[in-house]
């Protein structure tokens, strides 16, 4: 079975997938998920957007979760809300974290991705982690109830959830605002970190990452901007604390790290870390 599906980019601009074939084609109780072959690998679609890609999903999740680890003090607890594939637990595991909490309210969704997509976690893989044996726990449990009776200690918390979005029944937009925020470093042990999937930097589709800055910088006393420059998407890592220079202290924790990134280097970190300068005018005016 072949189709296509119509992404929505921004106001009057779609993209067009050509899906050959459909792999799953399913309605849960939260959002329409389709796995199917593109150009790019098998491929993950939720509401008919794009989450990830055989070709790129290791780019995207290298530049969620690298950051955040090379910027906090330490990384033995991890807390993912989102991000069903599983991969970013893996990367927190294999980067020396002792245990993460992977926090999902989609439980279907979480495991179809296991059952066919050729990244992330396995059947076995999830099946462990339902059990909670292992160094990865998973949780299908709303984010915002879950960090209501979280205990805290999180080395690192990250949100990786679909793009915020203007429509009132979207679940997932509450878990964008300030208050989850502060509930996000309210869980945090000292020196740690929250890092938050903060939309595309492109010029005509950057408005969620001008307001994800925005709070970030009034919430966190050191925020730190990372755009994949092999994707199309943007990250921000807040610090409760203000830490000077921490673009070269990450650079310093990348040299040490026992997980060498694929899609990362030195080089990058310099250059992935300024945010486009018409995300910083309009956030703050002219300077």
């Amino acid at each position: 079975m072949s189709t296509r599906i119509v992404e929505p980019m921004s106001e009057g601009l779609t993209r067009v997938w050509e899906v050959p074939e459909v792999i799953l084609d399913t309605h849960t109780a939260y959002q329409h998920v389709v796995i199917g072959r593109t150009a790019q690998g098998v491929s993950l679609f939720c509401d008919n957007e794009r989450q990830s890609t055989e070709a790129s999903q290791l780019v995207y999740h290298e530049a969620l979760m690298v950051p955040p680890m090379l910027l906090a003090d330490s990384v033995e607890r991890v807390l993912i809300i989102g991000s069903s594939e599983g991969v970013a637990s893996q990367l927190a595991v294999a980067y020396g974290a002792r245990e993460v909490d992977h926090v999902d309210i989609d439980a279907e969704t979480v495991r179809a991705c296991a059952r066919h997509l050729p990244y992330g976690y396995t059947p076995e893989e999830l099946v462990a982690a339902e059990r909670g044996d292992g160094p990865v726990r998973v949780h299908y449990r709303d984010g915002w109830d879950f960090l209501s009776t979280a205990t805290g200690g999180y080395d690192v918390v990250v949100i990786d959830l679909p793009d915020e979005n203007t429509d009132p029944q979207a679940q997932h937009n509450r878990l964008y605002g300030k208050d989850f925020l502060r509930r996000c470093a309210n869980v945090l042990a000292p020196g740690g970190v929250v890092c938050c999937q903060a939309g595309c930097p492109t010029l005509w589709r950057n408005d969620t990452l001008i307001t994800a800055w925005e709070r970030f910088n009034e919430i966190f006393d050191t925020v730190v901007y990372f755009g994949s420059d092999e994707h199309e998407w943007a990250f921000l890592s807040g610090r409760p604390n203000a830490r000077s220079a921490p673009v070269e202290a990450m650079t310093e924790a990348l040299a040490r790290s026992a997980y060498r990134p694929e899609s990362i280097d030195a080089d990058t970190l310099r250059g992935c870390t300024v945010p486009p300068r018409s995300v910083r005018l309009k956030a703050s005016g002219p300077r």
